[in-house]
């Protein structure tokens, strides 16, 4: 079971988000302010902080900056009443992984969450499970049903990066930076010859599909 840490100064808004994320099956602590988030993280293990921005002592943007000097990979989603662009842009700089702001809609916070769960777990397993398939980042293989095939590195990372965020859009222009390198030669039409190669690959398989978004890019689909 995930354990959550709730950062807010506000008592109702602890008991709120306490009720909602147990409700949820997940096991709760909480703190009213950075310092006594900061103590917690020293004594339990936690998988995910929902963290308000305006608290006593230390605020969120202090907090998260104070985490990320030593733990880049704990999830962190900010919860905040301020809505400026700026304050959004703040909390991305100093290292949340999200934000959303008040009032709380309680469904696009859990989703938000289990999003971010499931992102850490990729990033810490380095693998990917969908079905009978698993993509094993440090072989480049993809095993379905006890048969395993060994991809070419930069179709197996087109494909990791597509199927780590289901249903998200990337452009061409994105993937080649992203896999290539922004300062690579290649042009952007390699994207496209890849995408191909693994469908063909894959072709009539149940588990997942690559999809051409008119006029965007791709974004692949998990079909299970």
């Amino acid at each position: 079971m995930f354990h959550i840490l709730v950062a807010d100064d506000d008592k109702n808004t602890r008991r709120l988000l306490t009720a909602l994320l147990e409700n949820a099956n997940y096991t709760v602590t909480t703190a009213s302010n950075g310092e006594e988030a900061l103590e917690v993280l020293d004594h339990e293990h936690i998988d995910l902080v929902v963290l308000d921005v305006m608290m006593p002592k230390m605020d969120g943007y202090e907090f998260t900056q104070r985490i990320r000097e030593t733990d880049a990979a704990l999830p962190i989603l900010m919860v905040t009443a301020k809505h400026l662009p700026a304050d959004e842009k703040k909390g991305f700089l100093v290292g949340t992984d999200d934000y959303i702001t008040k009032p709380i809609d309680e469904e696009k916070l859990l989703l938000r969450i289990k999003a971010l769960l499931r992102r850490a777990q990729i990033v810490s397993e380095r693998k990917i499970v969908i079905g009978d398939v698993t993509l094993d980042y440090n072989s480049y293989t993809v095993t379905r049903r006890g048969e395993s095939q060994e991809l070419p590195q930069k179709e197996f990372l087109l494909l990791y990066k597509l199927l780590s965020y289901p249903g998200q859009i990337f452009t061409r222009i994105q993937l080649m930076d992203e896999i290539w390198g922004a300062d690579s030669d290649t042009g952007w039409e390699t994207v496209t010859v890849h995408v191909g190669r693994l469908r063909r690959r894959f072709e009539g398989w149940d588990e997942f599909e690559i999809v051409s978004v008119r006029g965007l890019g791709y974004k692949a689909v998990k079909k299970l």
